[in-house]
């Protein structure tokens, strides 16, 4: 099967169910005044819809799994509609331009990456594997060598340890998360957004405001916490932020709850003092809960193209980040910075922000990722989906 194949197979809806049944219909919606324990997902309203169910009128696990599939592909294709114009329309230029494939072609290639900011070190790495490829396959029009390069964008993603990719969430015992990053990436509500996640799945979720210097960052997260309905626990502007984690490690111990997310200080001018502050507070977690933190997240504005691995790099230097949040991706064109980030500070994205709603951040995915740069070429790339297909592509989804 084609690696375009499988992606459509994967994860775009069929024509008729499109028209039938919009994706958007079956998404959770967020009300101001509706308490978010209320939120729900409603059944799908047309009686024409096409899955199969089961003898007690529920979705079969096949179905429920294409379903789920198609909604993540809706998803990133929209949140990725800015990157995806400037990605497809500059390949489909090049591709017109150039004929043949040639060095002429490459260093034109190599150009367009560059200025969709996935990095200077990815873009030669990846346009010297598809020369390669191109030789191997003999290759020689550059039409035929669309679906090699953005299959060698996934492997680019996906060379390191999958396991990586997966949260660490203990199951039996409090997982405490450390949010860092600058001021105005995102931070707090990135911190709200994955506490709505936890506490969909069932998750006793508390919140511990460590950003105890910014004006108004306390008040921040308590009106998030009020928003999703999990508590936070704060001390007084000034306050030191591990007198803070210590309260709220005791708190979430005595309460019983699963994950207790931690903000921290978005400054970044002075970083012994950042590394000074952070260090103090991982002390105190580690002490209270072995092996906390568990997860060390890295909140980046992707808005913010190359800036955003400057702050990536000179937050490795002072913490250990165990993953990327990669926040606003869809209020910009330059979505490449996904691949920057993973190839050369070797850190996986772990949730990209695909917009304004509660369950717009998502876990990353790369092949939902190159789903959403380039569904437009995949869709109408020709290949047919067949019901076998689907099956095969849901097993190896």
């Amino acid at each position: 099967m084609s690696f375009f194949k499988r992606l459509k197979d994967r994860f775009a809806p069929t024509e008729d169910r499109r028209e039938e049944l919009p994706l958007d219909e079956l998404e959770p919606q967020e009300h101001d005044d509706q308490p978010a324990e209320t939120y729900s997902q409603p059944a799908p309203k047309n009686d024409d819809w096409s899955f199969d169910f089961d003898d007690d009128d529920l979705m079969s696990i096949e179905e429920f799994e294409e379903l789920e599939a198609q909604q993540i592909g809706a998803k990133f294709r929209q949140g990725l509609e800015k990157s995806r114009e400037n990605f497809q329309n500059r390949l489909n230029d090049l591709l017109a331009h150039y004929r043949t494939v040639d060095e002429d072609f490459f260093e034109a290639l190599e150009e367009m990456l560059i200025q969709a900011d996935v990095g200077f070190n990815t873009v030669m790495e990846l346009v010297e594997s598809l020369r390669f490829e191109a030789k191997r396959q003999n290759i020689t029009e550059t039409a035929d060598l669309r679906e090699v390069i953005v299959e060698k964008i996934v492997e680019i993603y996906e060379q390191e340890d999958d396991e990586l990719q997966a949260m660490n969430i203990q199951e039996d015992d409090l997982t405490v998360i450390l949010m860092v990053g600058v001021n105005g990436v995102g931070k707090t509500t990135t911190i709200g957004k994955l506490a709505h996640r936890y506490r969909q799945q069932g998750k006793h979720v508390m919140l511990a405001a460590g950003d105890t210097f910014r004006a108004g960052a306390i008040e921040q997260l308590q009106v998030w916490g009020d928003r999703v309905g999990v508590e936070v626990v704060t001390q007084a502007e000034g306050s030191d932020p591990a007198a803070v984690m210590y309260d709220a490690i005791n708190a979430a111990k005595n309460k019983g709850a699963d994950i207790l997310i931690c903000d921290t200080a978005g400054r970044l001018q002075n970083k012994a003092n950042l590394m000074n502050e952070l260090q103090k507070v991982k002390k105190v977690l580690s002490k209270a809960v072995p092996g906390a933190p568990h997860e060390v997240l890295l909140a980046l504005d992707a808005t913010t193209g190359q800036n955003a691995l400057v702050q990536a790099k000179a937050f490795k230097e002072v913490t250990d980040v165990t993953g990327i949040v990669l926040t606003k991706l869809d209020g910009t064109a330059k979505g490449g910075i996904v691949l920057a980030i993973r190839n050369e500070l070797h850190i996986p994205v772990k949730f990209v922000g695909l917009g304004e709603k509660l369950d717009d951040l998502q876990p990353f995915d790369a092949e939902s990722y190159v789903y959403g740069l380039f569904a437009d070429m995949i869709e109408n790339s020709g290949v047919e989906t067949t019901d076998e297909d689907t099956e095969e592509s849901n097993h190896a989804g």
